[in-house]
């Protein structure tokens, strides 16, 4: 019978376990965590988050007071008289919230669908297929970046109102099919796919939307998740489109029905607290969902260092 005998470590050889926090900071065997550099980096951060946080915190303990608090100066984050609901429960009469939502969330949800298929669609074109013109339509794609949106709301209205489709769903929708940057983000990524993949599919005479389908999207699911959180938030925030293009109150959208929400007395602070609170709420739990799949994706486009 013969025994066999682990070899020994060498003599030099110390071993370190690695538990789950090690390894979720990236750090290799014997290395410290607290060292000097890391010990600045995170200071820095937990200052820069406080400082992000901080705007948030004030509006969620504003929608908490009372009108009569919320206004009194100086300042408090504490008030005299407590903290109640009242700020909620009149927002929550005064509107029509669940309609409101469901506008946003199928509005938001089409847009992020639908722009995906068209980005991803142009992007690969960019990235893989030699077409006249190509080089003038990738500038031409990057010079309408720096577009600012609220140029285009003049044309983008009368050209809804040609095509009789004010105050419906799709003049929310369609303007906002067209995201320049993500189509730049997306081709980035869908260069650094192995071409040696998509010529072995070919051989196998899969053509190009077949290579798209089974071999490139797969690959791009990281990169697809974090672009489509991005077009959801930006679709579910945006208030100046939809608010130019519905005049009908059951076609609002969250962010536009909730500036409608409007007292006899003037500005109230614990009510637009309370109503910016309810429209983020959505938007927090959809980021703590996905937020390792943002990271993932751009981490994997180049401009995370890779």
């Amino acid at each position: 019978m013969t025994t066999t005998v682990a070899p020994r470590p060498h003599a030099g050889y110390k071993s370190a376990a690695r538990g789950r926090f090690a390894q979720a900071a990236n750090l290799r065997t014997g290395e410290k965590f607290l060292s000097p550099g890391r010990i600045v980096a995170i200071v820095a951060l937990v200052v820069m988050a406080f400082a992000w946080l901080l705007p948030f915190l004030w509006a969620v303990v504003t929608s908490f007071k009372s009108e009569t608090s919320a206004a009194a100066t100086p300042v408090s984050w504490f008030p005299k008289d407590g903290f109640n609901v009242d700020a909620y429960t009149n927002v929550l009469r005064e509107g029509n919230i669940p309609l409101w939502t469901w506008n946003s969330l199928l509005t938001a949800t089409a847009i992020t669908l639908l722009t995906l298929v068209v980005s991803s669609l142009a992007a690969y074109a960019l990235a893989r297929i030699d077409f006249r013109g190509r080089r003038w339509l990738f500038w031409l794609i990057i010079a309408s970046i720096i577009v600012p949106p609220p140029v285009l709301i003049v044309p983008l209205f009368y050209e809804m109102l040609t095509l009789n489709l004010v105050d419906t769903y799709w003049a929310i929708i369609l303007p906002q099919l067209v995201a320049p940057a993500m189509v730049f983000v997306l081709m980035k990524f869908f260069q650094q796919v192995p071409i040696e993949l998509e010529d072995a599919a070919r051989i196998d005479g899969a053509g190009r939307l077949r290579v798209f389908w089974s071999i490139v999207l797969p690959l791009s699911r990281p990169i697809l998740a974090a672009v489509g959180i991005f077009v959801f938030i930006a679709a579910w925030n945006n208030f100046l489109w939809p608010f130019i293009i519905t005049s009908d109150a059951s076609l609002m959208t969250l962010p536009v029905g909730l500036q409608t929400v409007k007292s006899a007395y003037g500005l109230q602070y614990a009510q637009t607290m309370a109503s910016a609170v309810l429209a983020a709420l959505p938007l927090i739990v959809v980021f703590l969902f996905f937020q390792r799949q943002i990271i993932r994706g751009f981490s994997t486009t180049g401009f995370g260092g890779q």
